[in-house]
């Protein structure tokens, strides 16, 4: 069975909500709750791609404790920062 869009939105708000360190939570659950409704097609495939990463290389990558991997250097993950830094 296929996954609709707004199930996946559905799963992808859970998952982001739910990570495992309390800081991903909280920036990613308010991440989820301000964008994720408009990520739409690429956009929301790097969503998805970046949720599938381990907590600690993605509050690494935005905190700028690690230099980000090139297959995350895109425009989610600019909005990701911009909303870790007050920004969004």
């Amino acid at each position: 069975m296929t996954e609709t869009t707004e199930d996946r939105k559905k799963r992808l708000h859970y998952q982001s909500h739910h990570r495992g360190q309390v800081e991903n939570d909280l920036l990613l659950g308010r991440f989820a709750r301000r964008h994720l409704d408009r990520l739409e097609g690429e956009r929301l495939d790097a969503y998805e791609n970046l949720l599938a990463e381990a907590d600690v290389d993605i509050w690494a990558w935005v905190t700028g404790m690690q230099p980000l991997p090139a297959r995350h250097d895109n425009e989610v993950f600019a909005l990701l920062r911009a909303e870790a830094e007050g920004k969004s």
